[in-house]
């Protein structure tokens, strides 16, 4: 991700710094207007300004060296007016620029928020979360300030710089071209501070994220970490990446500060020989007292410009990496959209008829598929469980199913119709889904439930609670309307298993798709669970990876996979008989919940058969 930004790779594949904040120019079009209308106030303000030592030359040469009061008093008042008029242009700019540039800011956020929900689970799991948060925040108002400030007062400074020049030389040519002959080292100076600030900045931006990570991850695990006692060296890993952060913005603003350093020595330099030429000349009779006047107070004008030339090159560099940063996000293109002419199924019209056909999977970049030529049908109301050993592919395989990943090869078919031919807001409103690592949001029980359903009225919410046994969110202090925390680490593991399981049977849909939907849960409340989640599977097409024997049960068949491979489909009591690998991953003991011996056969006289609540004994493989 890094070597984007490095300019030697860009100038390598030919493409210029400012680029990607050129491709941005859609988001200043709906502000075009707006944007013309500061430019002329800002101009307008630019040119009262300018017309002041004008007026302040008529004054010397007029009523002072006349010594007319009257006129005196036309002119100052004249200069005053100019003054108030600039003010009042200057407080309308500023005024209707912040409103411009927060409306761009925002569309420009939408975006890329909108992207990011587009993009696959493989993108996500290749970027660290605190670069995505990073970009989205500190890298989009590093690009706000730029478009909506250092677009505006580079041309404002830049028209500013060229009328003052053509006054200066129109009076006196060689003291205005001796002016002018001072951008070329403003020139040079400037192109060798935006060449290193460029890749200063990157690297900057890059570190932010690094350190946005760091942060999120030791808030994340902060249980985890004070459980081992890993704080100081936590403490010490992070010291160390706001240290690496430090140490590069003391570089960048070493740099800034040595850029505009130079750039306020050249037009004071400038300035110093001018005021001796100028005297000379007035003294010679070439420039009379009021042009010498003019001259200066106009060349004094110029040092604004040039001072803020740093800034302007600086937050133009902060911006052209933020926009490369950006569009490293936008330039990913979202892999699992929906096909032209996508159908959208009512739940009605869905029988549940789940098919894999000859299907395999590859997460990108991999060396090898983790599925090989899957074969698998599912009938209507059918529940199959998949039972493999850590890293066979089963969490794998259900992904498939809601297109969280797209096969690589083969084709999953619902009622026949090929997975990539649904709309993906209907096939994910068919589609039920409880993970193992339950994810609730910063949000109130009722949004966690209703996240896939928000249509859901107050039954279909207390039939999906009472089914997973989680009548306990009434009890919480606010009831349903009770937020339950970042990650919902408010509420216990089985707590938060409980709601996922609801808020994934809410709706009732037609096919479930369940990633050991009760580890987290207590033996008797396991078993009320399951009591209850038999008669929606009774309505539902189940596809559940299973950990404990006793969730087997709630099965029609079992299919094994090895290796990325179904080995074996069929009746828990005829795998357990005939397949030694299917006895293996559930013998963590010799006796099984049916209280039989892994062979199949029965238990030795005076052998106390565990009951399928007893599971714990069983302790099949993580996945």
């Amino acid at each position: 991700m890094e070597s984007d930004g490095d300019p030697a790779a860009r100038a390598a594949a030919g493409t210029h710094p400012v680029h990607n904040l050129w491709r941005l120019r859609p988001y200043l079009r709906p502000y075009a207007a707006e944007f013309a209308w500061l430019l002329v106030a800002g101009l307008a303000g630019t040119a009262a300004g300018i017309a002041v030592p004008l007026v302040v030359q008529r004054v010397v040469d007029g009523p002072v060296a006349r010594q007319e009061p009257a006129g005196l008093l036309q002119l100052g008042g004249l200069a005053l007016l100019l003054g108030v008029v600039e003010a009042v242009l200057i407080f309308i700019r500023r005024w209707v620029q912040s409103s411009s540039a927060v409306g761009m800011e925002a569309a420009l956020r939408a975006d890329v928020y909108a992207h990011l929900q587009r993009l696959p689970t493989s993108f996500h799991d290749r970027w660290q979360s605190g670069q995505l948060l990073s970009r989205i925040t500190s890298d989009l108002s590093v690009i706000r300030r730029f478009l909506s400030f250092g677009v505006f007062f580079l041309v404002l400074n830049l028209t500013t710089y060229v009328v003052v020049v053509v006054l200066l030389i129109n009076l006196h040519t060689a003291l205005g071209v001796l002016v002018a002959a001072s951008a070329v080292p403003l020139l040079l100076i400037s192109r060798r501070f935006g060449r290193h600030y460029h890749a200063a900045s990157r690297r900057m931006q890059d570190q932010q994220g690094d350190v946005a990570t760091l942060v999120e991850e030791t808030a994340q695990g902060l249980r985890t970490m004070k459980a081992y006692g890993r704080g100081p060296e936590l403490a010490a890993r992070f010291a160390g990446g706001a240290r690496r952060l430090h140490d590069t913005g003391v570089g960048k603003g070493r740099l800034l500060a040595n850029t505009s350093a130079l750039l306020d020595l050249v037009p004071n330099v400038t300035l110093g020989v001018v005021l001796v030429a100028g005297a000379a000349a007035a003294a010679g009779g070439a420039l009379t007292i009021g042009e010498l006047v003019a001259f200066v107070s106009l060349q004094l004008m110029l040092i604004w410009p040039v001072q803020s030339l740093g800034w302007i090159i600086a937050n133009g560099q902060e911006a052209a990496t933020a926009a490369d940063r950006i569009q490293e996000v936008l330039d990913t293109p979202p892999r699992i959209v929906d096909s032209p002419g996508a159908l959208a199924l009512p739940r009605d019209a869905v029988h549940g008829r789940l098919r894999f056909e000859r299907v395999a999977f590859s997460y990108p970049g991999a060396a090898a598929p983790v599925l090989h030529e899957i074969d698998l049908t599912i009938e209507p109301g059918e529940t199959l469980a998949l039972v493999g050993a850590t890293g066979s592919g089963k969490s794998t395989l259900l992904s498939l199913v809601p297109r969280l990943h797209d096969v690589t090869a083969g084709r999953i078919t619902l009622d026949g119709h090929d997975l990539r031919e649904l709309r993906l807001a209907s096939l994910r409103r068919l589609v039920g889904v409880a993970f193992e690592e339950p994810t609730l949001f910063s949000m109130s029980v009722r949004e966690n439930l209703t996240l896939g359903h928000p249509d859901a009225g107050d039954d279909d919410v207390r039939a999906a609670l009472a089914l997973a046994q989680a009548d306990f969110a009434y009890d919480l202090p606010w009831g349903l309307a009770t937020r339950v925390g970042e990650q919902g680490l408010s509420l216990s593991g089985g707590q938060r298993q409980r709601l996922a399981l609801a808020r994934a049977v809410l709706g009732r849909p037609a096919v479930l798709v369940l990633d050991d939907p009760l580890s987290a849960l207590d033996v008797h409340t396991e078993a009320l669970v399951e009591a209850a989640l038999r008669r929606v599977l009774r309505d539902s097409t189940a596809l559940l990876v299973v950990h404990r024997p006793s969730t087997i049960a709630l099965a029609d068949r079992v299919a094994l996979l090895q290796d990325g491979r179904i080995t074996a489909i069929g009746r828990h009591s005829e795998l357990l008989a005939t397949r030694p690998a299917y006895r293996a991953l559930l013998a963590a003991e010799p006796q099984t919940a049916a209280g039989e011996s892994p062979a199949g056969h029965p238990p030795p006289s005076g052998a106390t058969g565990s009951s399928p609540s007893a599971s714990d004994g069983w302790g099949l493989v993580h996945s």
